[in-house]
């Protein structure tokens, strides 16, 4: 045996496969390999790092990419390569989540390229590997040499049937009223994402709190299979000069003007042109044969550090934010629905210096997105869209698609209005809501909530209650134990603070959050304290949209498309299809509706959708004429289809012949079909019995008037005496 395998195992005790990470065998080049392994599912996380950073940069280049190999799953990818292509949305969220609860543990100082890859090159169907790979990640960081200061986990927490339980298995999930992917070291809570049916902030720091000790245990062994493999001495680094005599310089002469600029309540525009000009003044002290690479980059760092202590001190020292609020305050609201007038449904949303313009497009089953992963697939009937061009905060910046930003940004609203989606039964649209984000300044993603709720309800969606998202802030000084939570922060705070928090929900409770901390030791009252402010700020917000709609349209819109849902026997599916489809095509194509169909629950769900109500009436009549059962004793006005020497058969349904025999045509004998009934003639019937067979007996003499009968004389019996007054011979 070539090689070292080093293995350890947790049981979590929530009736699933134990765990199983294991070193040593595979992909040994890279700095750190691990393989996790819990009953058919198998993840293999690598990790490298540079050895040294690339000049100029001050930042951390973490690149993670979760990737599901399609032999996995035992399937050939679809496309024309039938090869693994660029990650699908899916993945990325699932790259997201891990990258989100690394990021904020590697050193401020290391800023050397890493890239950690994690590959599932195993499924089992019941067992999710979203919620593994940042054990995964993390186990391979633990027995590398790369600095880091975990390890840390994230766990799968679920409400199912009242009781809390981790990483449960994907059946299960369905009758979930909680379901959150939670992230932390053995200390802290680093990361939340999930959604809710409308639970309490009681109810969310208690799943968040019993995710934890699921965490620390993950944890454990990370520790345990570190110790096996030899703890690796972590490299050590120098990727960032320092000067404390030019930090003090720098802190010295812009600090005072920094501040003042910060409490001056200006626009983000005028603080920006404002702290750029206070910044090149004091450069311009400098002559250019002074300034080498690395002191050009100090000087940036400090004047960058200059702001971020000024803002910060600001708000913990005197309660004033960057544009003059106090913390607890929303910054002015105003919307408008039915702002584009050839959408199905629109809204614009405007909070701040924040702006969303949101459409709404109804369709047919046709048009619902198709998802075609290693792990999941299907199809999805509602569809979000989040758009995030340069112009909204005044950037010169190519438009190259979705990037992982706008994908998780749509996938937190997707996850908030999902929830107060009418049922299946009550909505049979397919649904397309598109934000496009117009301006920014702080929680463009909260705004597509708000927008998206009124663009649905202006387009007549029957939503179960209006939702509205608010983002919170966390500014914190260890030294002094002094802290201020931030109710709609803006984009320079999220970016100078110690968390982004965003919390969306109705006025009964919270249906999604996601929440990412920058700091060690986040206690247990901040987060409920910061849990029960957002509910004022998300309640002030659903106030204010209320006043611009606050309940479903009554009708859709007068151009929007409509859809009749019918419901039929499953044996009548094939009738409605036709052999090859032609029935349902040629239907499609002489009324102008759209049809499906499919088996749900051992029942024929057809839609009929179109833009006039003349098509979908002309369809729904053939569906049902098509579906229809006959009925022994109704009349029918049927076609004749083909005509017999013993009589005609009859089309009285579509699909539907019955036998006219030669005796139930007239009360008179005929003695031959001929010169009766020529094809495509149309006769009335009366339908007189089905047999076992379903053979149809049909009637049309029972319909005419019965002629009298004629008396005949009986036999031997002579004919009558002529009266007396008849002519004599």
């Amino acid at each position: 045996m070539s090689y070292n395998e080093k293995k350890v195992s947790i049981d979590m005790g929530n009736g699933q496969p134990p765990i199983e990470l294991s070193t040593g065998k595979l992909a040994k080049q890279a700095d750190g390999s691990v393989v996790l392994k819990q009953g058919d599912t198998m993840l293999l996380a690598t990790v490298v790092s540079s050895p040294e950073p690339k000049a100029g940069v001050d930042f951390l280049p973490l690149s993670v990419d979760y990737q599901e190999k399609y032999a996995a799953t035992g399937r050939i990818p679809g496309g024309f390569l039938r090869r693994e292509a660029r990650l699908s949305d899916y993945e990325v969220l699932i790259s997201r989540l891990v990258d989100r609860a690394l990021r904020p543990l590697f050193p401020a100082t290391y800023h050397a390229d890493t890239q950690v890859m994690i590959s599932l090159i195993s499924a089992d169907k019941d067992i999710m590997p979203d919620a593994l790979a940042g054990l995964a990640a993390s186990a391979a960081l633990a027995v590398s040499d790369i600095p880091f200061e975990g390890p840390i986990s994230e766990v799968r927490v679920a409400k199912i049937d009242g009781q809390l339980v981790i990483n449960p298995g994907v059946s299960a999930l369905a009758n979930a009223s909680l379901e959150f992917i939670i992230a932390g070291s053995a200390q802290d809570i680093v990361m939340v994402e999930g959604e809710a049916s409308e639970i309490s902030e009681a109810e969310m720091v208690e799943a968040i709190a019993f995710a934890h000790e699921a965490i620390k245990k993950q944890v454990a062994i990370q520790l345990d299979l570190a110790d096996l493999v030899g703890a690796k001495t972590k490299r050590e680094f120098c990727h960032e000069p320092s000067d404390e005599t030019l930090r003090s310089e720098v802190f010295s002469a812009t600090y005072d003007k920094v501040y003042a600029v910060a409490k001056s309540g200006s626009t983000k525009h005028e603080r920006t042109v404002k702290f750029a000009q206070i910044g090149e003044e004091f450069f311009s002290l400098f002559d250019e044969d002074q300034l080498d690479d690395d002191k050009k980059f100090l000087l940036k760092k400090y004047f960058h550090d200059v702001q971020y202590e000024a803002v910060r001190n600001l708000v913990l020292d005197e309660g004033i934010r960057l544009d003059g609020r106090d913390v607890r305050t929303v910054r002015p609201i105003w919307s408008e629905v039915d702002y584009l007038p050839a959408a199905h449904g629109s809204a614009v949303f405007t909070r701040g210096e924040t702006q969303s313009l949101t459409s709404v497009t109804l369709g047919a089953k046709d048009d619902e997105q198709m998802i075609d992963g290693a792990f999941i697939n299907g199809y999805n009937k509602f569809i979000l869209h989040y758009n995030f061009p340069g112009f909204s905060t005044g950037e010169v910046r190519p438009n190259r698609g979705a990037g992982r930003r706008e994908i998780g940004h749509g996938n937190l609203a997707l996850r908030s209005l999902k929830q107060v989606l009418p049922a299946d039964a009550e909505n049979p649209y397919t649904i397309r809501v598109v934000s496009d984000i117009l301006e920014s300044n702080g929680s463009s993603s909260m705004a597509t909530v708000c927008a998206g709720t009124l663009a649905l309800l202006d387009a007549g969606v029957k939503l179960k209650a209006p939702v509205s998202g608010i983002a919170m802030g966390l500014i914190t000084d260890e030294k002094s134990g002094k802290y201020a939570i931030l109710s709609d922060i803006l984009g320079d705070e999220d970016h100078l603070g110690d968390m982004d928090f965003k919390v969306t929900g109705t006025e009964k409770g919270i249906v999604a959050c996601q929440m990412d901390l920058k700091i060690n030791g986040l206690k247990w009252e901040v987060l409920t304290q910061a849990l029960d402010q957002a509910k004022e700020a998300r309640l002030h917000i659903l106030g204010e949209m209320n006043k611009t709609l606050a309940a479903p349209r009554e009708d859709y819109k007068p151009h929007a498309p409509r859809i009749i849902q019918l419901t039929i026997d499953k044996e009548f599916i094939g009738a409605v299809i036709g052999p090859g489809g032609k029935i349902i095509q040629e239907m499609q194509r002489e009324t102008g509706a759209t049809i499906s169909i499919e088996e749900v629950d051992g029942k024929g769900i057809v839609q009929i959708f179109a833009d006039n109500k003349a098509a979908i009436d002309e369809a729904t009549t053939r569906i049902k004429n098509i579906v229809a059962k006959p009925e022994i004793g109704e009349t029918y006005e049927g076609k004749v289809k083909s005509i017999m020497a013993f009589g005609a058969f009859v089309e009285i349904m579509p699909g539907k012949d019955g036998l006219l025999h030669i005796s139930e045509i007239d009360w008179k004998r005929l003695e031959t079909m001929d010169g009766i009934f020529k094809e495509g003639d149309m006769v009335t019937v009366k339908l007189l019995d089905v047999d076992k067979q379903g053979k149809m007996k049909l009637s049309r003499k029972v319909l005419l008037p019965r002629p009298p009968r004629e008396d005949k004389p009986k036999k031997d019996e002579k004919p009558a005496a002529p009266a007396s007054d008849a002519p004599q011979a």
